[in-house]
Formats: C-alpha cells, structure tokens, sequence
C-alpha cells in the first residue's frame, strides 16, 4: 500500500514464524528487513487487510490452526503503527471470526476495527483497550 508521503508499507505471513511487516523508503530507494508484528505458528486465514490515513496504519490478520480446512480463525489480530511503522501496537482477540472492516479517523488518532456489532477502538492517546 502506498501511503500520502511516498512510502509504501507490505505485510505478509511467513509460515510457522507469523505476521510481519515491510516498508519501502523512497529516499533509501529501497525495502527495509521483515519485521515480526505478531508471532504464531498457526496458519494464515483469510488473509490480511491495511488502511492509512494521515501517518497512521493499521492492519489486522487472522490466524488458526485448521483454516486450510474451513475452520473458523482462533487468533485475530489487529495492529496500528504511527510514523516511522517500526514499532506496532497490537491487539490479540482469540476465537473470533476476524475483524472485517478498518476505519481511520481523519487525523489518524482514532482506528476502529469492526465485525457486525463487534468494535475495537485504537487511539493514539491510549492504544488499545487492556485485554479482558
């Protein structure tokens, strides 16, 4: 995905290792190494989702054991990073279908992940809400 200053960012699921993220530097003319967002040894689902707007990004991925074989995800999760992307913020919500759809807030200082009625808010204030 190319974002509004050049950049680009790609995130991509390694098999057995997890989710992870690259991003392109138009000034570096070039990719930066893959870097772990989540780790899990469980198979990608239903492949993985970004939305930017105003120097934010998020993402979410979902995970499971037996996906390939229709199985819902048991691992859904959502990421944002500000800036630079080096550093994510993540949100791990397990046995869940997986989120479906990413807004983020003109500004960038507010995600919402959602399913249905299902919502989860990202700010950049405070990050994520502790997990229950």
């Amino acid at each position: 995905m190319k974002l509004a200053d050049g950049r680009r960012v790609a995130m991509h699921y390694m098999r057995g290792k997890g989710l992870f993220v690259q991003d392109y530097s138009p000034r570096a003319k070039g990719w930066s190494k893959p870097a772990l967002v989540y780790g899990t040894k469980t198979d990608a689902c239903q492949g993985i989702t970004l939305k930017a707007k105003d120097g934010t990004v998020a993402a979410f991925g979902d995970f499971g054991t037996y996906c390939a074989d229709g199985e819902p995800p048991t691992e859904s999760v959502a990421a944002v990073a500000v800036g630079p992307l080096t550093t994510w913020d993540k949100h791990l919500t397990k046995d869940f279908d997986g989120w479906e759809k990413i807004v983020v807030a003109p500004g960038g200082k507010k995600v919402t992940f959602s399913r249905g009625s299902d919502t989860l808010r990202w700010t950049k204030a405070a990050g994520f809400p502790a997990p229950r």
